[in-house]
């Protein structure tokens, strides 16, 4: 009985090893199989970077947006790209919006360049870098700022309209976004080339808008009929202006500035005179390149020109 009761102990301990292995080994594989996928979905280096254009109803700044893109695409780099419909309060907003989302760095195309210094300087405080790209801020650090010469780009505007025109004649100029850097720099190398030169009967905003400077266009032609020559602080201004001088029937020079494709266009076909054609592409492409050096470490410079070009 006693030899029984042993051979049936040795039995059970035998059975239970034999369990024991079994489960043990069941239990790696599922450990082995719900193990974390972290490295599987995060990249190595990548980086999110946030981008608040002024409007993306304007050729020109659908084409940063195509510039950013690009590079972003090449490099791995997500991208949170918004618009602010032209409007300040909209862009502050989706500027602290991105800052909230905790991005890696913030380039951003103002409105308005007092307007958007305060959400600047709430990225600044948070340790974000800003870039800005075309237009500047007044206030805030910036990492860098890339954007044409704006004021050499008045000054060809200036030059080219007192060679075609001549000295004393009168002349008109469309006024971009109040506020914004590169409203009050074209119009600061505009002055400087015909201060004294030109009688300037009339300086007036129309927004950067083409359906705008049709309106204001209009309005001027009717106070001044004698007018000979417009500067249009951008193309879209330029080509609005163009409509309401055709329907006048008047013979007037009219130079725009950025050089978008319908302009290009519009001075081949001799609808416009003359545009200071920007890049604005190459400025997107200049600014991701630019976040993504900074982002690696690497030194940046703290203001990069892109180049311009008379295209007449």
């Amino acid at each position: 009985m006693k030899k029984f009761r042993n051979i049936l102990l040795m039995l059970l301990i035998a059975v239970f090893a034999f369990t024991s292995c079994g489960v043990e080994g069941q239990n790696n594989e599922k450990t082995q199989d719900n193990k974390p996928e972290e490295s599987a979905t995060t990249t190595e280096g990548s980086y999110k970077v946030g981008v608040s254009l002024s409007t993306l109803n304007n050729p020109f700044f659908i084409s940063i947006r195509e510039g950013v893109e690009e590079i972003a695409k090449n490099e791995s780099v997500e991208t949170i790209i918004t618009d602010a419909q032209n409007d300040s309060s909209t862009q502050s907003n989706q500027v602290e919006d991105l800052i909230t989302q905790g991005v890696d760095l913030i380039i951003v195309n103002p409105v308005d360049s007092t307007a958007i210094a305060p959400s600047i300087q709430k990225a600044n405080e948070a340790n974000i870098p800003v870039i800005c790209v075309d237009r500047g801020s007044d206030e805030g650090e910036l990492l860098s700022f890339i954007a044409s010469n704006n004021i050499e780009g008045g000054k060809m505007a200036g030059e080219y309209i007192l060679e075609k025109v001549g000295e004393n004649a009168e002349v008109i100029q469309l006024e971009g976004i109040p506020g914004a850097s590169s409203t009050r720099e074209r119009g600061q190398g505009f002055e400087e080339a015909t201060s004294g030169k030109i009688n300037l009967v009339a300086s007036q905003t129309a927004n950067f808008d083409r359906a705008e400077g049709l309106t204001v266009m209009e309005n001027l032609l009717q106070a001044h009929p004698d007018v000979k020559a417009v500067f249009c602080q951008n193309d879209e201004m330029a080509l609005g202006a163009r409509e309401a001088i055709k329907a006048s029937g008047k013979d007037i020079v009219v130079v725009g500035f950025d050089g978008n494709d319908d302009a290009v266009e519009a001075v081949k076909n001799g609808e416009l005179s003359a545009t200071v054609a920007q890049q604005p592409k190459e400025m997107g492409k200049i600014a991701m390149e630019t976040a993504i050096k900074h982002l690696k470490g690497e030194t940046v410079e703290a203001q990069i020109d892109s180049p311009l070009e008379l295209i007449k």
